[in-house]
C-alpha cells in the first residue's frame, strides 16, 4: 500500500454509519430523475427537524453536481434545502444516463459535470474508463477535522492500493430488531449486542418452546437474498463468491437446515417487510432492511430494539449500500468539487440529512440527541454494526449489468433446495456454484468485497 494510503489509515478511525440518497446541481444534461429502488435506501422519510444553522460554503463558482439519489420530488426539495445553505444544487439522474455523460467526458477531455453522487456499483464502469479523479489529497484534506469509516474509505479504493475513487457520504444497510419481551429467552451469558449465530438460533429455539410457537422471523419473500449475500456467506465463510460452496458454507446450510430453521415462523415464506409482523406479535425478532423496520421503531418506540446481526467465525458480516462522492477526471470546477464533498461530509450537514430524510452519516461527530425514535433507534443499531471490531463488509454484486438479478436466485436456490427442500448440501453447491461461476464468466465481473480483488472473473473456489 503506497504511503498515502498508509497515512490515510493511520487518521481515520471507525465511526457512526448510516444510510444515504444523494443530491446534483443543475447541468446542461440533465437525464430523467427515477426513483431509487428501495433496498438502496429507507422507503419512507424522518420527520422533519429544524434545520440547523448552517455555515456557508466558500464561493467556488457553479457547481455541477449529479446524483443517483434524492430523486423523488418531496426528496428534492428537502435536500435542496440543505444544499441552497451551503450555496450548491444538484440535478437528480438515472444511473445509466449519469455513466454515459461521465464517459462522454473522459473521451472528448471535457467534462460536464463537476461531481457525481451515486452507488459504490456506479463506480467500477468509470474505473475502468479512467474517468475520475484520485480522491486521496481531498480524503486526506478532509481526514484533519472528520473521521470516516475506515472501511468504507477502503471500499473507494476498488481494489487498488493507491487511487479513491469516490469519497463515502452515506449508506444504507439491515439490521436485527426484537420486542423487549423476547430478551428474556436469550441464552444465558449471550450479549444481544454482540451475538453469534449459534446464540442466535438457541434465543430463537427458548423462544419458540416457551412462548409454544416460533417467534423469529426472516423476510424470504423480501430482501432474503441480501440475507444471504451479506450476513449469513460473509460471517460463516469470510467471503460471498470465492467461498460459495466451499466446506463453510456446507456447515453454515446444515445449521441453518437442523439449528434454525425448524424456530423461524413458517409464515417467514410469506413475509417481505418485517415490521408488520413484529407489530402483530406473530413475530419478535427479525431481520431486515432498515426501511422496512422503521414503522415498528416508530409505532411503539418502547417496545422494540435494534441490534447488529450475529457473528459468525470470520466476524460480522453485514451489507452496506454505500453512497459515494466522485470527481470526474476532467470536471471544469474541481476546487468547487471539493468544495461541496467538504460540505456534505460535514457532521452538522450529514445530521440534517439524518433527521431531515433518514439516511445515516459516515462520519463521527453528528449530533443524534434530537432523532425521530424510529430513526434514533435504527442509528444506534446502525452504529455499533458497523463499529464492532470484527465487521465485514459485503458490498452489493457489481460488474453484472442487467443480470444482477440472478446472482440473487442463485443465493436463494442453494437455501431453498437445502433448507425447505431436504436436498444434498454437497450436489446443490456444486450445481448452484457452477451456475454461479457461468454467470461471472459470461459477464466477465471481478470479485468484490468481501472476496479479493480478482483479474478477470471472480472464481469460485
Amino acid at each position: 500500500m503506497s504511503a498515502k494510503m498508509r497515512t490515510l489509515g493511520l487518521f481515520v478511525v471507525v465511526a457512526l454509519l448510516f444510510a444515504a440518497c444523494v443530491p446534483a446541481a443543475p447541468a446542461p444534461v440533465a437525464p430523467a430523475a427515477t426513483e431509487a429502488p428501495a433496498e438502496e435506501g429507507p422507503a419512507e422519510t424522518a420527520t422533519a427537524a429544524p434545520a440547523e444553522e448552517a455555515v456557508a460554503a466558500p464561493a467556488v463558482g457553479e457547481v455541477v453536481f449529479f446524483s443517483t439519489q434524492f430523486a423523488p420530488v418531496e426528496e428534492q426539495e428537502k435536500f435542496r434545502a440543505i444544499l441552497r445553505d451551503g450555496g450548491f444544487d444538484f440535478t437528480a439522474s438515472e444511473e445509466g444516463p449519469l455513466i454515459d455523460v461521465v464517459l462522454a467526458g473522459a473521451q472528448s477531455g471535457v467534462s460536464e459535470i463537476d461531481v457525481i453522487g451515486a452507488l459504490h456499483g456506479t463506480f467500477p464502469p468509470l474505473q475502468r474508463a479512467d474517468a475520475l479523479m484520485n480522491m486521496i489529497d481531498i480524503a486526506e484534506d478532509l481526514m484533519a477535522d472528520r473521521e470516516f469509516v475506515q472501511a468504507f474509505l477502503e471500499t473507494g479504493l476498488l481494489g487498488t492500493e493507491d487511487f479513491l475513487y469516490y469519497i463515502p457520504w452515506m449508506q444504507a444497510t439491515y439490521i436485527m430488531a426484537a420486542h423487549v419481551d423476547a430478551l428474556e429467552f436469550l441464552p444465558e451469558g449471550a450479549d444481544v449486542g454482540a451475538l453469534t449465530w449459534e446464540q442466535f438460533g438457541e434465543w430463537c429455539k427458548a423462544l419458540a418452546e416457551g412462548t409454544g410457537g416460533p417467534k423469529c422471523g426472516l423476510p424470504h419473500a423480501g430482501l432474503f437474498h441480501r440475507f444471504l449475500q451479506g450476513y449469513a456467506w460473509p460471517s460463516w465463510t469470510g467471503g460471498m463468491v470465492t467461498t460459495f460452496k466451499n466446506d463453510d458454507a456446507a456447515t453454515m446450510l446444515e445449521w441453518m437446515r437442523d439449528a434454525l430453521w425448524p424456530y423461524i415462523n413458517p409464515q417467514s415464506i410469506n413475509y417481505s417487510f418485517m415490521q408488520e409482523p413484529l407489530l402483530s406479535g406473530e413475530v419478535w425478532v427479525a431481520f431486515d432492511h432498515t426501511a422496512r423496520l422503521l414503522d415498528a421503531f416508530n409505532s411503539d418506540p418502547e417496545a422494540f430494539i435494534g441490534f447488529p446481526a450475529p457473528s459468525g467465525p470470520y466476524g460480522l458480516g453485514f451489507m452496506p449500500v454505500i453512497v459515494g462522492l466522485g470527481i470526474p477526471a476532467h470536471a471544469r470546477n474541481p476546487e468547487g468539487a471539493a468544495a461541496l464533498i467538504e460540505y456534505l461530509t460535514r457532521p452538522e450537514v450529514q445530521g440534517r440529512v439524518l433527521k431531515e430524510l433518514g439516511f445515516f452519516p459516515v462520519v463521527a461527530g453528528v449530533d443524534t440527541s434530537d432523532l425521530p425514535p424510529g430513526i434514533a433507534i435504527e442509528a444506534a443499531a446502525v452504529a455499533a454494526q458497523s463499529n464492532a471490531p470484527n465487521a465485514l463488509p459485503a458490498l452489493l454484486p457489481v460488474g453484472l449489468g442487467a443480470r444482477g438479478g440472478e446472482i440473487n436466485q442463485i443465493f436463494r436456490n442453494a437455501f431453498d433446495r437445502v433448507v425447505l427442500n431436504g436436498e444434498d448440501i454437497r450436489t446443490v453447491l456444486d450445481e448452484e456454484g457452477a451456475n454461479l461461476q457461468a454467470l461471472l464468466d459470461e459477464t466477465g465481473a471481478p470479485c468484490w468485497a468481501p472476496d479479493p480483488p480478482s483479474d478477470g472473473p471472480c472464481q469460485v473456489q
